[in-house]
Parts: structure tokens; sequence; C-alpha cells
């Protein structure tokens, strides 16, 4: 008999497969805030919506888990400006009501787990996020990030299109409302199933994927 798991031929068989070596998550994490401007040193973060991606052990396909995503509204002291909430149709009432910042931010840390993020022009949603967490005095988060845009130029399916209306335009996908981060979010991860043909031929792997995506960086526009 043996006295535990760790014990059994296959689990030290399991363990050698992997030493050394993280397999990789199949839960990815699509992303998009709204902010009360486009500052990411100075704007406020107002509000989260996120969606999970399931990726097959082979690389073949993404899904995307409708059930598996989150959204919230955070608190503010005062809400944006009447210019930002014709933007993103987070009224002064909506932010007033919000619920405290720190509350969703862990929620939000509890929710994503260890998970990768996503986002179109993901810079700018991880500089915000980053302050949120700053602001808020909690730890920052710690998930490695990749950018949507620059994969979708290395496709090649149209080197004149830059903007994420552009993308969308495109491919007809359609955004319910444009600019609300819920809506941005399933539109962005549509886009990226859209786009996961074209790049299911030259990556294999997240790790891959993110080479591909600083390379693309390079590429003249």
């Amino acid at each position: 008999m043996f006295a535990n798991l760790k014990d059994l031929p296959l689990f030290d068989g399991l363990r050698s497969l992997f030493k050394g070596k993280v397999p990789e998550a199949r839960r990815w994490i699509v992303l998009d805030v709204e902010t009360s401007g486009l500052n990411p040193h100075s704007d406020r973060l107002l509000a989260i919506a996120a969606v999970a991606l399931d990726v097959s052990p082979d690389f073949e396909r993404i899904v995307i888990v409708i059930g598996d995503s989150y959204e919230a509204v955070l608190k503010q002291d005062l809400p944006s400006s009447k210019d930002n909430i014709l933007v993103h149709h987070i009224g002064a009432q909506a932010q007033s009501e919000g619920r405290p910042p720190i509350e969703v931010l862990e929620e939000f840390r509890a929710w994503l787990g260890d998970c990768p993020l996503l986002a179109f022009h993901s810079a700018f949603d991880e500089a915000m996020l980053g302050r949120a967490y700053a602001l808020a005095g909690l730890k920052p988060l710690q998930n490695e990030w990749l950018d949507i845009e620059p994969l979708a130029k290395i496709t090649g399916v149209n080197p004149s299109l830059r903007a994420l209306d552009d993308w969308l335009g495109y491919f007809g996908i359609e955004c319910a409302v444009r600019h609300q981060a819920a809506a941005d979010t399933f539109a962005t991860a549509e886009l990226l199933m859209r786009l996961w043909p074209y790049l299911k031929r030259e990556a294999s792997s997240w790790s891959s994927l993110r080479n591909i995506a600083r390379q693309a960086n390079w590429i003249p526009r």
C-alpha cells in the first residue's frame, strides 16, 4: 500500500514531467475599464468589466465563458464631468451609489486569481488598475498582461486598421453600447476569437503569443 498520493508512481511521473515547468493557464481574462479621463496618472477608475476565455490545451480554439464574468462600478466621492459621462454612460447617481473601491478591487482580485489579462491597448487598463490599487492602499495585481492591438496588427488582415472601432467594424462585430465596459469587453473577446485562426498559426502558447505581441510593436505603422 502507498502511504499517500505522493508515493504513487503516476504522481512521481507527473512531478518529473512538470519539474521546473508550470502548466499554462487555460482561463484567460479579457478586461475593459471605464475611467474619468484618459490620463492614467490623474484620472480615476470608475468601472471594471471582464469575461473569461477557455483556451483549449492544444491552443486550437478559444471560447467565451459567458457565465464566468465580472462587472462592478466603484463608488466616487465626486462624479466625473458631464462630457465624460456622455462617453461611458455611468451617471452621477450610479457613480455615487457604486460599491466601495477596496471591496471591488479585492473581489476582482479573488475572481481573477492568477489568470493572464488581455485588453485592447492594455497599457492603459493596466495603468488605471495599478493606480486604483495604489490609491486604495492595496498591493498591486501580479498577473501577466497581453495587448490585443499588436496581435491584430500582425495578422495582416488589414494593415490600415488602428482603433478598436475599426477592427469591430471590419469583422462586423456589434457592440451593444460602445464605451460601456461590459459591452466593450464582450466585443473585444469576440474580436480575439475572430483573430484566433490567424494567431494560432504563429503561436502555440501564452508565452509565444506574448513574444509575438512584443515583436509586433516594432512593425512600422
